[in-house]
């Protein structure tokens, strides 16, 4: 249930949702990183209400609490609830906004490579789904 919950928030890139075009500016990707880096530390402080507001309305309606939310990151994405540490590799601008792929290290030291597709709105930028990437699906 959780795997299929988790492929639900990646797939549902631009559905329940009116996107504002994103701009060519150039502080999109600083700005994406800073909403990721947010909402991560909220993840390690156990602030999943914090967390969840980060994600986009489409994520939101999902899993329809921050406790929810919470559930899934915690049994779907341990590396995300708590990290060691995160690189910012590349990012891609799409119809929707922009992927952004990074590394994160989990406790253990493992790494990890994630896409968090990204978009934007009124009120900045959003999370609309991440995917754990295989080995053969990155490239630098």
């Amino acid at each position: 249930m959780i795997r299929l919950l988790a492929l639900l928030w990646f797939v549902s890139l631009g559905a329940l949702i009116s996107l504002t075009p994103t701009t060519g500016r150039a502080d999109a990707p600083s700005e994406i990183q800073t909403v990721i880096e947010n909402q991560l530390s909220a993840f390690s402080e156990n602030d999943v209400t914090t967390a969840f507001a980060y994600a986009s309305p489409t994520i939101q309606s999902i899993f329809m609490s921050p406790d929810n939310f919470g559930r899934m990151v915690r049994q779907g994405y341990p590396m995300v609830w708590r990290q060691s540490s995160v690189t910012f590799l590349s990012i891609t601008r799409q119809s929707y906004g922009f992927d952004q792929v990074i590394m994160i290290k989990d406790l253990a030291g493992k790494s990890h490579y994630l896409k968090y597709a990204m978009v934007k709105l009124d009120t900045g930028w959003r999370i609309n789904g991440v995917a754990i990437l295989q080995a053969s699906d990155f490239s630098v």
